[in-house]
């Protein structure tokens, strides 16, 4: 897929691996892709504290750069233990996988992995946003 081609937007799911034996956390992700500005929101379950099995939102700002791509994923500020995350990947060359790691400097970090279907498989309604 061509540069000019690629673009994220639209519904992903994926999980994040903890560096430890935690169980991975499934996550669904809504991206925008604007010429390469990626924002968006990630839903997901809290795994720990007061947060734990409760519903969660997060925001995300980065930027895709050829197939690699940056972002920070921001919660909202309801549970002390979950501020900020920074994503590092990689897209596929039919940008329907993205992979990578997490970090929270300074304290952790883990691996990701994102799924969605291909373009030919996505309703009509995401694949005319991603022309526009």
């Amino acid at each position: 897929m061509s540069e000019a081609k690629l673009n994220l937007s639209g519904l992903w799911h994926g999980r994040y691996f903890y560096p430890n034996a935690r169980p991975p956390v499934p996550f669904v992700a809504t991206m925008s892709d604007i010429d390469s500005w990626l924002t968006g929101t990630i839903e997901e379950k809290g795994t720990t504290g007061e947060a734990r099995g409760v519903a969660m939102s997060a925001s995300i700002q980065g930027r895709r750069t050829g197939h690699a791509v940056t972002w920070l994923k921001l919660y909202d500020g309801r549970f002390r233990l979950y501020d900020s995350v920074r994503y590092e990947g990689e897209i596929n060359e039919d940008a329907t996988e993205i992979s990578g790691r997490w970090s929270i400097p300074g304290n952790w970090s883990g691996t990701f992995l994102m799924i969605r279907p291909s373009a030919a498989a996505r309703p009509a309604t995401v694949q005319t946003a991603e022309r526009a």
